[in-house]
């Protein structure tokens, strides 16, 4: 649910255009979220697979795992001007939206001590699977802000029945950008399994000298 704020003022008789000019033009900002990565070493590799398995990303053996969890919030602050009959208003909508992958977990099995090779090597793999969340994030950015700058930076202020904008503005930011954004953002997946290729599988469980193998036989 967006958090909208209302900031209202009323006109002298009824809305004219040089009332609703008083109103900045609408706007949209985007920021991505900015949190640090967490580590969980705490599973070993099959409680791992397991979790995996929830992601499409199932394998005979999974020994680490990189898990984000697409997130999409609105903050809305519209300012108004309301005719003294209340029947009209004008609004401008100020939004930012943010989006990105909130939490976003680094898994490594308990069967790999932290600082040895196999955890080494295994968490040098997972990120990888860091660097293609972000560079996805980036790069949806500009046809996201072109979408949204398109709908809703209309450069005059949106004039409709009162208690209409915020009503409709709220609708269409839950039923039809939310959704939109959610989809753009989980396209990542497909760029995550040309990382998890049977080559790279093979290298990694073959690697610090046999190590792997030995301990998840």
């Amino acid at each position: 649910m967006p958090a909208i704020a209302l900031l209202v003022f009323f006109a002298s008789a009824q809305i004219r255009a040089d009332e609703c000019e008083r109103l900045p033009p609408p706007s949209i900002t985007l920021k991505r979220f900015e949190e640090p990565i967490s580590l969980d070493t705490t599973y070993g590799y099959k409680s791992i697979t397991v979790l995996a398995s929830t992601l499409n990303r199932a394998e005979n053996r999974v020994l680490g795992l990189t898990r984000g969890t697409a997130r999409v919030q609105f903050e809305t602050k519209t300012a108004l001007i309301i005719d003294r009959t209340s029947r009209w208003e004008c609004a401008s909508p100020q939004i930012a939206v943010f989006y990105g992958f909130s939490p976003m977990k680094v898994y490594v099995a308990n069967e790999f001590a932290k600082g040895s090779c196999a955890y080494n090597e295994i968490y040098r793999h997972e990120l990888r699977h860091v660097k293609t969340y972000q560079e996805h994030l980036a790069n949806i950015e500009k046809d996201l802000s072109d979408a949204l700058t398109r709908r809703f930076a209309t450069g005059a202020p949106w004039r409709s029945p009162v208690g209409q904008t915020r009503l409709t503005l709220e609708r269409e930011l839950n039923e039809r950008w939310l959704p939109f954004i959610t989809r753009e953002i989980e396209r990542v997946e497909s760029a995550q399994a040309l990382i998890d290729t049977p080559e790279e599988y093979a290298r990694v469980s073959a690697s610090c000298n046999g190590d792997i193998k030995r301990l998840v036989r």
